[in-house]
């Protein structure tokens, strides 16, 4: 299991306590690979990225209208966090639905 967010995040430590079997891996350091954010993309939608950021509020309208995979590239913490990969399953979040199939 692969927890990609933030490391001063408190939701993806939340999440990294609650998981102790997962690797994490800090976005703002290592990118997240090409085949999981286009599977992110491809299952989440627009929702991928985070528009409640301070990320996103400083960023221009020309910016905020690329696409989704663009936008995570050039700003790797907008997205939503945490993502978690298990196998062939992606989680977008930490909300109830997300730790009941992870911990329940």
């Amino acid at each position: 299991m692969i927890l990609y967010g933030l490391k001063n995040c408190d939701t993806c430590r939340k999440a990294l306590k609650a998981l102790s079997n997962a690797e994490f891996v800090d976005v703002s350091m290592t990118s997240v690979p090409d085949g999981i954010l286009d599977r992110a993309i491809s299952q989440f939608g627009d929702k991928v990225v985070n528009t409640k950021s301070a990320t996103w509020r400083g960023l221009d309208e020309t910016e905020r209208g690329k696409d989704p995979k663009a936008l995570l590239i050039a700003h790797p913490k907008l997205m939503k966090r945490p993502l978690i990969s298990e196998g062939d399953a992606l989680y977008l979040g930490w909300d109830k639905d997300t730790q009941a199939a992870l911990l329940g």
